[in-house]
């Protein structure tokens, strides 16, 4: 599976059906490779468009970039990814919303924005977000440091991270749905020393 962030709808997807499972232990997420495909500014990724305007506040809320302290790559890629992977099928279209959040949130860049304005669509949700919206289900996100031994080094503008990113669905009315796990590797520029860092681009292998 290939593609930035939005593999997200790919990840809906494998989800499974719920039942009686309960979310998968975070532990259990993939181990960090050593090999990811770090993205690079240059890079053509393709990407769900964004839809104008985000449609409302998902159960938990929204992280901001002025919750976190914006010199640190690590808690901007760690902020971010969790606004990106947090769903909400009572308010939410479909899974690109939630980036609609991140853009209007601030966490990306512009130009990581306008890509995702840009592309156009391949499908809509299916089956697994139609099963989510019966359940007026949402998700509760956990996102854990993956250690890389070939993790690019960060310079001044630019640091690469690498995070496991865990989605555990539940509805509001007592269901529960198997959470999906994936590797995120995540760009970060800034324009200076002291700016804030931002999302570039987010890699899900």
């Amino acid at each position: 599976m290939t593609g930035t962030v939005f593999a997200l709808a790919l990840t809906l997807g494998g989800c499974g059906s719920g039942g009686d499972q309960g979310p998968a232990d975070p532990l259990s997420a993939p181990a960090a490779t050593g090999t990811g495909p770090y993205p690079t500014p240059s890079d053509a990724r393709e990407a769900a468009p964004l839809p104008v305007g985000a449609k409302g506040t998902p159960k938990g809320g929204v992280t901001r970039p002025a919750d976190v302290d914006q010199r640190d790559a690590d808690a901007v890629g760690r902020g971010a990814l969790k606004v990106m992977w947090t769903f909400d099928a009572d308010i939410d279209s479909g899974p690109q919303d939630a980036m609609v959040r991140a853009a209007d949130a601030g966490w990306l860049t512009k130009a990581y924005v306008a890509r995702l304005r840009a592309y156009r669509p391949r499908s809509v949700p299916g089956a697994q977000w139609r099963e989510w919206a019966g359940h007026g289900a949402y998700t509760v996100v956990t996102v854990r440091n993956a250690e890389d031994a070939a993790k690019p080094g960060d310079t001044t503008t630019e640091a690469w991270r690498q995070w496991t990113v865990t989605a555990a669905p539940f509805g509001r009315d007592g269901w529960t749905g198997n959470a999906t796990t994936v590797v995120a590797y995540v760009h970060l520029t800034r324009t200076a020393a002291d700016d804030a860092w931002r999302i570039a681009d987010v890699n899900v292998p």
